[in-house]
């Protein structure tokens, strides 16, 4: 594992444990009581983004030697002249002239006000307790969301019978959770693995919601090559879930395993989820019996489609972008590893897939390579451990101009946390409710202040977008999201200004730099001093 420092005195960040490249913390916790960078600007916001105190300090960079690859060490380039894509390059301009909406689709287009997605929150305890403040949020600011696997499985109170949901109360919950506020930017993706297919999740889907969902087929995801884990203390919810058809581990209907519960040996059990296409064993087969799945999903009514793909090697990356495009899907995102996790084989996590800078690097190779033969490349989203601007900003440069959108798990994940916690203190009544893990504010909150108005930098935006009244419906989790898309959104925007790109499509690979040359020869980006030495060398000998 890289090390990466622990704290960062300009802004006043510390890991509560270990460092990693996103500047989160290998183990991310609910009850957390600070500070990473993220856990802070989801309360202040873009005020993060700089140097505190000022008037009594100066600051200077150390980041200046790039050892290894990976995105931390690409640079990010800046011109001096030029406006590509401003509305009036006649006035002067600002960083916030910048222009963050993208869009995504084959035929209907999806819009969103900002270039930033959730990652899928599915079965894990963690996205059904947290799930009004990510829904919220992201609908509020404007970003996709997406409904992880077995939500439709695990639920107790879900009525499945003959391989149809007559009965979907959870998966209801959070989509119609999202939809309240939705307001024409942004998505709900709803996810399917095999045991949802089997399920009838996408025809339950279909039927109640139609056109306004997106349905996602899932490979797989960074974190893991096996199907999704879960882990609960209860035999008899164990035994539920077997009963569902899932594998649980150790079984729950041993008398072996039933013995050790009773006596305080075991204590918990771990459902799994399946491995898809394990009857077949040709590239041509998957393809296939894929473009058969996504005829299906077209045929009970889905208009829009997207695929989740994860770490696999070289071969299964050209065939997730191939059939992709072929099918005309709508999104294809692809997660490499350094991805988070709800629960995956910790080992697994550690030694497995291709890290995410070299699978977006081929990515955007065998795209390219798609395009010059004349072929539509579906719409990109990339993702695998992404939470600060600046390396937002490396790897859309990296997939331009095929990627539209970047995920984040745990980025999106820890305001709602951090909301929780704080509304729970300062409302002892609402603390059960919303899941607050906090009897009173740690100092790293209340040095802001006493009350949501204070903590919050963001809290009259969010209030003056949704209306004094409605504010009492919102989340403090919510707001920590818009709060953080605040401060991504105007680190991006400060980027994009120096590299003077207004909009968003107008990002290239162009914009980056490698900052060593072992970079530079897996990721096809020109070594800094290289890139437009020629043209330097030009204007000197005129």
């Amino acid at each position: 594992m890289n090390n990466y420092p622990k704290s960062n005195d300009v802004i006043g960040s510390v890991n509560r444990g270990n460092a990693i490249e996103s500047g989160l913390c290998t183990l991310c916790r609910a009850d957390c009581q600070g500070k990473c960078e993220t856990w802070l600007s989801s309360m202040r916001g873009r005020e993060i983004l700089y140097p505190r105190d000022f008037g009594m300090v100066t600051a200077g960079s150390g980041n200046t030697t790039h050892v290894g690859v990976s995105y931390n060490s690409l640079r990010i380039q800046g011109l001096n002249y030029g406006a590509m894509g401003a509305a009036n390059t006649d006035s002067d301009l600002l960083f916030t002239d910048v222009n963050l909406e993208t869009s995504f689709g084959a035929h209907e287009i999806t819009k969103c006000k900002v270039p930033f997605m959730t990652g899928a929150l599915g079965s894990t305890f963690i996205a059904a307790k947290y799930w009004d403040a990510f829904a919220v949020g992201c609908a509020l600011v404007g970003a996709p969301i997406v409904i992880g696997e077995n939500v439709v499985g695990v639920d107790r109170n879900a009525e499945i019978s003959n391989g149809r949901i007559r009965k979907a109360p959870e998966l209801e919950r959070r989509i119609d959770t999202y939809m309240r506020y939705y307001d024409g930017y942004g998505a709900i993706i709803v996810q399917m693995n095999v045991e949802d297919t089997r399920n009838g999740v996408a025809e339950y889907v279909a039927e109640k919601y139609g056109d306004k969902v997106i349905i996602e087929l899932k490979w797989g995801q960074g974190a893991k090559d096996i199907g999704g884990e879960i882990e609960v203390s209860s035999i008899e919810y164990a035994q539920f879930l077997k009963e569902r058809g899932y594998l649980v581990d150790p079984d729950p209907e041993k008398a072996e395993v039933k013995d050790g519960y009773a006596k305080g040996s075991i204590k918990h059990f771990a459902r799994h989820s399946r491995l898809g296409y394990t009857n077949l064993s040709t590239y041509e087969q998957v393809r296939d019996e894929f473009m058969n799945s996504i005829n299906y999903l077209r045929k009970i009514g889905f208009k829009r489609i997207s695929l989740k793909t994860g770490s696999y090697g070289m071969e299964a990356l050209a065939m997730a972008i191939k059939f992709a495009s072929e099918a005309e899907l709508d999104l294809l995102t692809m997660d490499g590893s350094g991805g988070g996790t709800g629960m995956s084989p910790w080992n697994m996590m550690e030694s497995w897939g291709v890290p995410s800078i070299l699978l977006h690097a081929k990515a955007h190779e065998y795209a390219s390579r798609l395009a010059a033969s004349g072929k539509r490349v579906v719409d990109m989203s990339f993702a695998g451990g992404f939470a600060k601007g600046s390396n937002i900003f490396k790897a859309l440069a990296m997939g331009a101009p095929y990627t539209k959108l970047i995920c984040m798990g745990r980025a999106m994940m820890i305001p709602g946390f951090l909301g929780a916690n704080i509304e729970g203190a300062l409302f002892p009544e609402r603390r059960a409710a919303v899941h607050g893990n906090w009897d009173k504010l740690p100092a790293a909150v209340s040095n802001y202040g006493k009350t949501p108005e204070e903590i919050y930098a963001c809290y009259q935006d969010v209030e003056k977008y949704v209306g004094s009244d409605e504010m009492k419906n919102i989340p403090l989790g919510a707001v920590g999201i818009w709060s953080l898309v605040d401060k991504l959104s105007a680190a991006l925007q400060q980027l994009m200004c120096g590299a003077r790109k207004f909009r968003l499509n107008e990002i290239s690979r162009a914009d980056i730099a490698s900052g060593n040359r072992e970079t530079e020869r897996e990721t096809g980006i020109g070594f800094i001093t290289d890139i437009m030495d020629e043209t330097a060398k030009k204007i000197l000998d005129m």
